[in-house]
């Protein structure tokens, strides 16, 4: 009895000792997890993450070597960058950014976006950040109201069609410079099965061409104010002659059949691979046309529509991309770091080069062939800020821009106008 007495002590002593050194074993394991838990807390306990969030999807990788530079030089920053579908920005942007939980950095078209995004107060005052000084003055009038710099614009672009000059100068053709010269140049283009002009405009529509296409028909800066204030009208001449350009090009095979179904990387891929002439969009489908052939020679030529010596205008601007801090943001003074890291001159040539645009930083350097040989368009030509921006009624815009999809889709110039004035009409105060 006592034997079996002894036994069952021991085999009890043994037990308890396992369980012992099970326990032990687990608090080890688990304080190990808990103190990598906590470096990891630790290590990140202190960073901010600031939101950034814009449109331009072609700039992303050149965006993400700036922010990793960004955030080595501010290890205490992390920004989160998001994209999104430029016509999908423009339209849903003030949803992204009502409740303040997104776009502590954000970025703001001009005009009608601008007005939205500034009658929800959405805007930070920049009228006394230092980063201001860097950008160049004569820019920045499109991202100030009231009195106060709320935006400041990034790129310079020109809003006008992008032409293969290698092509050109194999046919023999000099760029144009009034309607009776640019007729003949598309003939000639059409002759040789070329396209003359690609138009993206299953997504990006009328948006850009409309500028150029109107910008000596309508030579009143002002007109877009005052058709929004009742003083003018689009069944007036400025803009029915504008629809009738339209329909003469599309009637006359200068876009491509269905131009009303091609998409911009269709359009592109037609320019790149020169079965059309030219791309009705802008500078800022330069550096994606260079990829798609190295061997492309670019500059830009904007239709004139008007006869030799009715010429005003040369060509389309925009001062673009405008920066801005959310007013409800938590994280202001991280947001004025990263613009004013985007602003410094050879970040801002980084991207410059690395996206094929122009920059409204001041002293930026052009590696780029494309950009220094496009860079007289600034200093040398006479050209216009986009007229599309100005119009600061979102409805108005709509209906403008409706107006020469109708035209493309058949109706005719003053049919569209019409409907679309009826609309104008119901929107303006």
């Amino acid at each position: 009895m006592k034997k079996w007495l002894v036994f069952i002590m021991v085999l009890l002593g043994m037990v308890v000792i396992a369980a012992c050194a099970d326990d032990s074993s687990q608090e080890e394991e688990g304080g190990s997890d808990a103190g990598a838990d906590a470096d990891a807390a630790s290590e990140g306990g202190d960073a901010t993450t600031l939101s950034f969030i814009h449109w331009r999807g072609e700039d992303k990788e050149v965006f993400e070597d700036i922010i990793a530079q960004f955030e080595e030089a501010n290890p205490d920053i992390t920004v989160e960058m998001n994209i999104y579908p430029s016509e999908q920005y423009q339209s849903n942007a003030p949803q992204l950014l009502r409740d303040g939980s997104i776009g502590d950095v954000f970025t703001s078209f001009p005009g009608s976006q601008f007005e939205t995004l500034q009658d929800a107060g959405f805007f930070a005052d920049l009228s006394d950040e230092g980063f201001v000084s860097k950008f160049s003055e004569g820019s920045l009038g499109v991202g100030q109201a009231d009195g106060k710099q709320l935006a400041i614009p990034y790129q310079m672009v020109f809003n006008m069609p992008i032409y293969n000059k290698g092509m050109f100068e194999e046919l023999g053709l000099e760029p144009p410079t009034n309607w009776s010269e640019y007729q003949e140049v598309a003939d000639t283009l059409i002759e040789n099965d070329i396209v003359p002009i690609a138009f993206p405009g299953a997504d990006i529509g009328p948006n850009q061409m409309m500028n150029s296409m109107m910008m000596n028909n309508a030579k009143d800066e002002d007109v877009f104010q005052k058709l929004e204030a009742g003083e003018e009208s689009l069944t007036n001449e400025w803009w029915t002659s504008t629809l009738e350009d339209f329909k003469f090009f599309n009637d006359n095979g200068y876009f491509q059949n269905d131009a009303l179904g091609t998409n911009q990387d269709s359009a592109m891929q037609m320019v790149a691979n020169e079965e059309a002439a030219m791309l009705a969009t802008g500078s800022y489908h330069m550096a994606t046309l260079k990829e798609l052939n190295p061997d492309l020679e670019m500059d830009f030529l904007p239709p004139m529509t008007v006869e030799e010596g009715e010429v005003e205008y040369e060509g389309i601007h925009t001062a673009t991309f405008m920066l801005a801090i959310h007013e409800n943001s938590e994280k202001k003074e991280e947001a004025r770091k990263f613009i004013d890291f985007l602003s410094d001159t050879e970040i801002a040539s980084q991207y410059a080069n690395g996206t094929g645009q122009h920059l409204t930083v001041k002293d930026v350097q052009y590696d780029s062939e494309e950009l220094q040989n496009t860079s007289y368009w600034i200093t040398d030509k006479k050209t216009r800020f986009q007229p599309r921006y100005l119009i600061t009624n979102a409805s108005v815009e709509d209906a403008v821009l409706g107006s020469i999809e109708n035209v493309l889709g058949g109706a005719s110039a003053e049919d569209a106008a019409e409907e679309a004035q009826k609309i104008v009409d119901e929107n303006i105060e």
